[in-house]
């Protein structure tokens, strides 16, 4: 969850106030950086998921205070809309058992979680988009009580003019409407992946997490409707990124893949101060060490990967790259083979003596990412030989071995590796995610939305992987 604040009515005073603390904290982080002041040598990995609460009709249940009183942990915490919430995941050494260990983590939560949703005739449900969710659920009436998501209504409606936003999403079907606020967001609901790496190599892996991106959105997809629309295999891109718009051209985009690789992780930092207005210009009183205003700003831009500063226990600044391209859900097991799947992917392009990013150029990454969003496992992109290639043979013939080498390297005990690469390798032979689940139900059974979110339940409440799912 973003960092809350105070106020949600700012003065031009408490921009230009903000501006010059988040100026001075961008020149302390670059310092830091050139002078090797980041933590190094430890690589963790944690994750942020989003879910929905639902009722007995199985539509959107605006629960989440009471749900959250219920629970009392600080591992779930509130989310934009009422009827959403997040898990958060303690952040585990990439060695060992880590993946089973973040696995055994989530589901003691997710299950205590969903037990008190019953006291309150409510089920959870991680899925990227909840079929039955209608446009009139996305008003302000169902934001959450936290100032932070009312400034930024606000603030956006001021950046676009205080004109509508306008979606238009074309895919098996067309989807064209307008909406006034930034709820639509909250029908985007993710599965964030975090990754802390070492400060001085850190643009290598957000470089990497780039180039994974088109793989990683194709075989997590879990998206395909919206509004009873059948459109991208993961429509959660589309509408994140028109959800959140603004007047200004690529470089001032909200939600994106970016214009670029970077050289530093330091570029990304230098983008936000120069391309992106400030949202939330609340003045935070820290010391400037703390970085709270260069941190509260970059929360407000929604790259596809975003770089994170944090701090160790001990007060040393970290790098952590958050990948957000994967949808929430279908299951636990789903969820946690996906971040094995990227950490290894990422960790062994990061480390190849040629930069992969050299082998492929920005806008055939870009291209990738949306041609895999749009058709899922179907796509066929560019890979690093410069040639086409189908991305369920990709995967399969080069990726997971990638990705267990990577592992590998980290300290990840084979078997464990070899567990959780292996639910992505049957979940691609089959050619059954998330999306394509959904997609098959509705050519069976009808394009009811209801009958469809009852069925994912109950099979996502049976613990197996997706690809195990039947019809």
């Amino acid at each position: 969850m973003g960092q809350e604040i105070s106020d949600s009515h700012f003065q031009a005073e408490d921009f230009e106030a903000f501006w010059l603390r988040l100026q001075q904290e961008t020149r302390l982080l670059e310092q830091w950086l050139e002078e090797g002041y980041f933590s190094r040598g430890e690589q963790l990995v944690g994750f942020e998921l989003e879910a929905w609460i639902v009722d007995e009709h199985r539509r959107p249940a605006p629960l989440n205070q009471q749900l959250l009183e219920r629970l009392n942990d600080p591992l779930v915490v509130p989310e934009l809309a009422r009827f959403n919430l997040e898990f958060n995941g303690t952040p585990q050494r990439l060695t060992g058992s880590a993946f089973s260990r973040l696995a055994d983590e989530l589901q003691r939560t997710w299950s205590r979680c969903n037990q008190a949703a019953g006291e309150l005739n409510t089920r959870l449900a991680m899925i990227g988009i909840l079929p039955t969710v209608l446009a009139r659920d996305l008003n302000r009436g169902n934001m959450s009580s936290m100032q932070r998501y009312y400034a930024l209504d606000e603030q956006l409606a001021q950046l676009r003019g205080g004109t509508p936003i306008w979606i238009d999403i074309q895919g098996r079907d067309r989807l064209c409407f307008s909406h006034r606020d930034v709820m639509l967001e909250s029908a985007t609901t993710s599965f964030q992946i975090h990754l802390k790496v070492d400060a001085d190599c850190a643009g290598r892996y957000y470089n990497a997490a780039k180039l994974v991106s088109a793989l990683m959105v194709s075989v997590c997809a879990n998206s395909p409707y919206l509004f009873g629309a059948e459109l991208w295999e993961e429509t959660r891109v589309p509408l994140f990124e028109q959800a959140v718009q603004v007047i200004g051209g690529e470089a001032s985009r909200r939600v994106t893949l970016g214009t670029g690789y970077v050289v530093s992780i330091m570029d990304c930092f230098r983008a936000n101060l120069d391309n992106y207005p400030v949202l939330l210009p609340q003045v935070i009183d820290e010391p400037e060490q703390q970085l709270a205003h260069l941190r509260l700003h970059n929360g407000t831009i929604w790259r596809w990967n975003r770089p994170l500063v944090g701090f160790d226990e001990g007060g040393r600044p970290h790098i952590r790259i958050e990948h957000r391209v994967v949808p929430a859900g279908p299951s636990v097991l789903d969820s946690v083979a996906n971040t094995a799947f990227f950490v290894g992917l990422v960790c062994a392009l990061a480390n190849q003596p040629i930069a992969p990013e050299k082998r492929l150029t920005f806008q055939q990454t870009k291209d990738n990412f949306y041609r895999a969003a749009r058709e899922g496992l179907r796509a066929e992109i560019s890979w690093l030989n410069g040639r086409g290639v189908r991305l369920r043979e990709l995967i399969l013939n080069q990726a997971l071995g990638f990705a267990e080498k990577g592992l590998g390297s980290l300290g990840v005990e084979p078997e464990e590796s070899q567990h959780w690469l292996g639910i992505i390798a049957r979940r691609v032979e089959s050619g059954q995610n998330g999306a394509t689940w959904q997609r098959g139900w509705v050519e069976r059974h009808g394009a009811d939305m209801a009958g469809l979110t009852e069925a994912y339940l109950e099979c996502q409440e049976s613990m197996r992987p997706v690809h195990e799912w039947a019809l």
